[in-house]
Order: C-alpha cells, then sequence, then structure tokens
C-alpha cells in the first residue's frame, strides 16, 4: 500500500474509533469534563507544559547526537507531542515513545540507534525525576514518607541486581552494538 493509503487508513481508523467512543460512551463525560475547564487552567496548563516539552525534545536531540542519529528540534518537539498524545490515549503509556523510536530510527536508517536514543532519553527524563522527588518527599510532609526507606532500599537492591547481571554479561555488549549500527 502506498504512503498516502496508509495516511487515509491511518485517519479512518482514528475516526472509527472516535465513532466507535462517542457512541458507547456518548458526549456527556467529554462536555463534563469540558464545562469544569475554564481559561486560566489553559492557559497555565500551555504555559507550564510547552516549554517542559520543548525541553524535553532539547534532551532527545542532544542524546540523539551523542549517538550519531541527529533529530533537528522542530522535528523533535513535533514527535514529542505526538508520542505524549499516543502515551495517554493507548494502554501501557509507552507506545508513543515506541513509535517515536522506531520513526526516528526508520528516518535516520539506523534503527537500533534510534530506538537506543529515545531509551537514554528517557532514562534521563526518568532519572531526574527521581532525584528531585526524593527530596522533596523527603523534606515536605509526605503521606509516604514512612515507606521511603523501604522503597529506597528496594531501588538499590534492583540497581545492585541489574549492575551484577551487566557484569555477568561481559558488560560490553551495549558498546559493541553502538559500534555495529
Amino acid at each position: 500500500m502506498s504512503r498516502a493509503g496508509w495516511a487515509w487508513l491511518r485517519l479512518v481508523f482514528g475516526a472509527a474509533v472516535l465513532g466507535v467512543l462517542l457512541w458507547r460512551v456518548g458526549s456527556g463525560p467529554f462536555l463534563a469534563g469540558l464545562r469544569t475547564v475554564d481559561a486560566t487552567a489553559l492557559l497555565l496548563g500551555t504555559l507550564l507544559a510547552v516549554p517542559v516539552t520543548v525541553c524535553c525534545a532539547w534532551r532527545w536531540t542532544l542524546v540523539a547526537r551523542g549517538l550519531r542519529v541527529p533529530v533537528p528540534l522542530a522535528g523533535a518537539v513535533a514527535a514529542y507531542y505526538r508520542s505524549q498524545l499516543l502515551n495517554t490515549t493507548l494502554p501501557g503509556g509507552v507506545l508513543g515513545d515506541v513509535h517515536r523510536a522506531v520513526r526516528h530510527g526508520r528516518d535516520a536508517g539506523r534503527p537500533g540507534r534510534g530506538l537506543r536514543a529515545v531509551a537514554w532519553e528517557r532514562l534521563a527524563g526518568q532519572t531526574v525525576q527521581v532525584a528531585v522527588a526524593v527530596p522533596v518527599l523527603v523534606l515536605l510532609p509526605s503521606p509516604v514518607r514512612l515507606s521511603l526507606p523501604l522503597v529506597l532500599a528496594g531501588v538499590l537492591v534492583l540497581g545492585l541486581v541489574i549492575r551484577l547481571l551487566v557484569l555477568a554479561g561481559g558488560g560490553t555488549r551495549g558498546g559493541r552494538a553502538v559500534r555495529r549500527d
């Protein structure tokens, strides 16, 4: 099937999904949700979401450039918005990132590096979130404060197990794979 045919098929499929949702659920929940959102909330959400998305896309461009599969910032921002939409609407919460990785790898002609660029970028983002969340949970009153030492111990044990598995497996397979791709 041609590229245009696939584009039309995706459009028809998306419209069909929306039609089935409208038929099964009705418009009531959607309209009720719209009524609860005011202009201030939309403005504040936009003022927060746009810079965060651009920064995430910029982080991806840096990682991709380091793996020698560069992606331009404008394209990265568009792909990041698409992946956010897919992550929030599809089950699992990571299918948008998988789509972004596969598409970037195909476009760059290096599928392995495209996948690694997105994986490393997401890992960096999660690492920053943990580095910010842990001190906040420790310093501010929180209902999870009593469980935090147990959670941190579990994370450390998991990290140690992963490190031992990498060492037991030779530890250099990832390096060879990056050089080979």
